[in-house]
């Protein structure tokens, strides 16, 4: 697919599968198009040529509340505009599952199960607006987690969150995947792409320069040829990935 936006072109035939039950990270520098892509994704954008589809349908398709059931976003910069407590927002995720008599326990059970993953039960009774930048992140995730989505799309996720939480989020995200949902991140750190990934996806000017798994495409030449960088890639004590920018190439 491709999409021009002010006469610039952001996508340039963009070709791909997303897999159910792994996690693929979408890299890039900035202006590479990944936000834009994730959009697309979501729905949020129809390309200019080119479609998405999902399970075989078009995504441009599907109804709104179908498309709301399938698919959960998590934008990068998500501003909560309601004065309501934590627990009434993570409740928000099961507006697409709700019948007219409201929540029922399936929902309870969600919205209870989204808080504990996100480690958001102790602000339930707070409001969502006077929470810190971090929280209110755990707290967004949280009602994307609610809803059980097919697909959880995701910019930069662990953007606001301090380690300990970054660590905790991965791991909602890994659990997703593991219980069948697909999930696409976008990301900047490498050496977090690399230990979350299934799948990689990096993109440059709008294309997909490289996709595939994590060995194969996050070498140190295909990283320089995606960020002007000279990378370190290496493993810690414990063998996990460790990717670090050294030096600009130019």
């Amino acid at each position: 697919m491709s999409l021009t936006l002010r006469d610039r072109p952001v996508l340039r035939s963009v070709t791909g599968t997303l897999a159910v039950g792994a996690v693929t990270v979408i890299l890039g520098a900035n202006g590479a198009g990944k936000s834009t892509l994730l959009s697309c994704l979501a729905g949020l954008r129809e390309p200019d040529t080119g479609q998405v589809s999902l399970g075989g349908q078009p995504l441009a398709s599907l109804s709104p509340p179908h498309r709301a059931r399938l698919i959960g976003l998590l934008p990068q910069q998500a501003d909560i505009h309601w004065n309501i407590n934590v627990r009434a927002l993570v409740a928000l995720g099961r507006l697409p599952h709700r019948g007219r008599w409201g929540l029922h326990a399936d929902d309870e059970r969600a919205i209870s199960a989204a808080l504990a993953a996100a480690d958001c039960v102790h602000l339930a009774s707070r409001k969502a607006q006077r929470l810190s930048g971090g929280e209110q992140a755990r707290v967004l995730l949280a009602r994307v987690l609610a809803g059980e989505p097919r697909w959880i799309l995701a910019d930069e996720p662990f953007a606001s969150l301090d380690p300990a939480h970054q660590l905790d989020a991965a791991a909602c995200l890994r659990a997703a995947a593991g219980q069948g949902a697909g999930v696409a991140v976008v990301l900047h750190d490498l050496t977090q792409a690399a230990r979350l990934a299934d799948r990689v996806i990096v993109m440059k000017n709008g294309q997909v320069l490289a996709a595939g798994p994590v060995p194969e495409v996050m070498t140190p030449a295909l990283l320089a040829a995606a960020y002007g960088v000279r990378v370190h890639v290496g493993h810690d004590e414990d063998g996990a990935p460790l990717i670090v920018p050294v030096a600009r190439l130019s």
